[in-house]
């Protein structure tokens, strides 16, 4: 584990976001919240926050940090037929807080294909990555926006 005591206890945040694939009939029994194991997001929004507050006990020579705040966000995309995670996650110590909101995603997608998985398999989770991190010695980090696929043109256009 790194040792972290001599570093500059500074405000540090950062968010991490995921994206759960599933059937569009699937998402559609989410969004109604007629899940058979009950309320998916609110289920998946707990666990994502309670990951956070454990990531140490989670990843070997993580830190245990204490937490300022975690806010989780679930992001519907029915023409994609998926659910965006978020999770902004903040603290005042000495290392970041990127682990945590990893965490947080991972464990939020981990629970709704937990929730989901009796009425669809075929989930698939992805796309976990740190978008954002701000605070300690290296600053600002924003992750880039993913390159303009080029539009096709329509069939039969010349």
């Amino acid at each position: 584990m790194v040792n972290v005591g001599a570093k500059r206890v500074t405000a540090r945040s950062a968010v991490a976001r995921a994206r759960v694939f599933m059937h569009r009939d699937t998402l559609a029994l989410l969004a109604a919240d007629r899940a058979p194991k009950g309320n998916v997001l609110a289920t998946a929004h707990v666990a994502g926050v309670l990951a956070a507050k454990r990531t140490g006990d989670i990843i070997p020579l993580a830190h245990t940090l204490p937490l300022e705040g975690v806010d989780m966000a679930f992001d519907f995309d029915s023409g994609g037929a998926s659910l965006g995670i978020e999770a902004r996650v903040t603290s005042r110590g000495r290392t970041g807080v990127e682990m945590e909101a990893l965490t947080a995603v991972t464990v939020a997608a981990l629970t709704l294909y937990d929730m989901l998985k009796a009425v669809d398999r075929d989930i698939v989770i992805g796309e976990i990555a740190l978008w954002e991190k701000r605070g300690g010695r290296t600053g600002t980090y924003r992750r880039p926006p993913p390159p303009r696929r080029p539009r096709r043109a329509p069939r039969g256009a010349s």
